[in-house]
C-alpha cells in the first residue's frame, strides 16, 4: 500500500470504535464464535479494516469454515495485511493478521482452507465493516 501508518492514541481510537471493536482491534480480542455479524453474510462487496478503511477482503474469497468466524481464503492484496507471531494462547504457536495500515488485530490464518491458497483468514467480524459494490468508490 506504501501509505503511511495510521497513529492514534488509545484515547482516540476508543472514541472512535464501539467497545467491541476496540476489545477486538486494539486489544487483541477475539469475539465469541457465531455472534459476530458477518460469520454467515452471503453479501457481495469489500470487507474493510473497522479502524482505518483500507480494503482487506473480498466477499470473492469468503468461504463458510464451520468455526462460526468470518473465513478467506485470500486477501484482497499481500499488502494490505501484515502477519504477526502471537504465542498468547496455552503458549501455542499461531499466526496472527493484523490491517497494514492500522496493525488492527483482525484475527488469525490457518493452513487448513480451502483451493487455491489452503489458507483460513479468519477474522473477527467486530474488525470489519463491509462495503458493497455500489458504496465502493
Amino acid at each position: 500500500m506504501g501509505a503511511e501508518k495510521i497513529i492514534k492514541s488509545e484515547k482516540e481510537w476508543q472514541e472512535q470504535l464501539t467497545p467491541e471493536a476496540y476489545k477486538v482491534t486494539r486489544k487483541q480480542g477475539t469475539e465469541r464464535a457465531f455472534t459476530g455479524q458477518y460469520h454467515d453474510c452471503k453479501e457481495q462487496g469489500t470487507y474493510h479494516c473497522i479502524c482505518c478503511g483500507s480494503p482487506l477482503f473480498s466477499s470473492e474469497t469468503k468461504y463458510d469454515s464451520g468455526t462460526g468466524w468470518p473465513s478467506f481464503w485470500d486477501a484482497v492484496s499481500p499488502e494490505s495485511i501484515e502477519t504477526k507471531s502471537d504465542r498468547s494462547m496455552f503458549f501455542m504457536p499461531r499466526t496472527e493478521i493484523v490491517c497494514s495500515q492500522c496493525d488492527a488485530h483482525l484475527g488469525h490464518i490457518f493452513n487448513d482452507g480451502p483451493s487455491p491458497t489452503g489458507k483460513r483468514y479468519c477474522m473477527n467480524s467486530a474488525a470489519l465493516t463491509l462495503v458493497k459494490p455500489e458504496n465502493e468508490s
